[in-house]
Formats: C-alpha cells, structure tokens, sequence
C-alpha cells in the first residue's frame, strides 16, 4: 500500500474509531523511524482535548488496529495528539474552534486578511466584524499572541490604576 493510500485508508478506518471517543479524526501520517514506523493520530474537538481524552483514544486506535491488518506486521509506535497552533484552518470546525484568536487567511483572490476571528459557522467566518464566506478563503493560521484576548480589558483596568492609593 502507498503511503497516499495507507493515510487514506487509515482515514477511513479510523475515523469512526476517534468518533466514537467524542473527538474528530484531523489527521493521520505514517513516518519511516529506522526500523520501526510511526503512526500519529492527531484529534480535536470543541473545546479542547486533555490527556485522558488523548489516552482513551489511544487505547481505542490500538485495540483496533491489533484487530485489523492496516498497519500490516512491520512493527509501529502510536502516537495520538491534538493539533498545534500551526496547524491550518481549512474547515469549518478549525475557525470555529479558534474564536477570539487573531489569524492571517489567505483568501481565493489572492488577498490576505488579519484579524481577530470574532465568529464562525457552518457558512463563513466574522474576522474584525467583516463576513467571510468558506468559498472566498483558502485557509487561514493562528498567530501567536503572548497575551490572551481576554486579558485586554484586565490591561485597560491595570492603565486607570495609579498606584497612590493608601
């Protein structure tokens, strides 16, 4: 089996494995470590993911996969995890899930927009309160900010403190 059609069919096999955890399939690779393969399974949902979760599921993908022919007899380390804050936003659950973060999108035109994504649906996303259909994007990145989005307001407050009280 190709690698192409191995991450294809592990896909497809795996995906109600995960689902049936609660979590989303995002992502499945095959990696070549010396004589051993790597199989990382990565999972998501809204929300978050936490250790138990990423625990239970690998408990899952290993009880199936002793019971099916997949990974064929070559032996593999599993490794489950949720995505990074690199990963892509290519569908509707990824913007969803990054509300109120601050994101670079590429849109189909060639354009590229930054902003704070203020809300999404199953339709479009809400970047700095401009409507953005799917169609008109190609994707988009989480930036990295030091300071949450919350945190604003508790700036604004620190400014009006003076520190002559007493």
């Amino acid at each position: 089996m190709g690698s192409a059609a191995s991450r294809d069919h592990l896909m497809k096999v795996l995906e109600p494995v995960v689902a049936a955890e609660g979590l989303d399939l995002e992502d499945v690779t095959v990696a070549s470590a010396g004589k051993r393969r790597v199989l990382r399974v990565i999972v998501d949902r809204d929300g978050g993911v936490s250790l138990d979760d990423v625990a239970e599921v690998s408990n899952a993908v290993s009880a199936f996969l002793d019971d099916d022919d997949s990974m064929g007899s070559q032996p593999y380390t599993l490794e489950v995890s949720s995505p990074g804050v690199d990963r892509p936003l290519t569908e509707p659950r990824h913007w969803r899930r990054a509300v109120k973060r601050l994101v670079k999108a590429e849109l189909r035109d060639g354009g590229v927009v930054e902003g704070r994504i203020m809300g999404a649906d199953d339709g479009g996303v809400d970047i700095d309160g401009r409507r953005y259909d799917f169609t008109d994007l190609t994707r988009g990145r989480v930036q990295v900010e030091f300071r949450k989005f919350e945190d604003e307001d508790d700036a604004d407050d620190l400014d009006d403190f003076d520190g002559d009280e007493g």
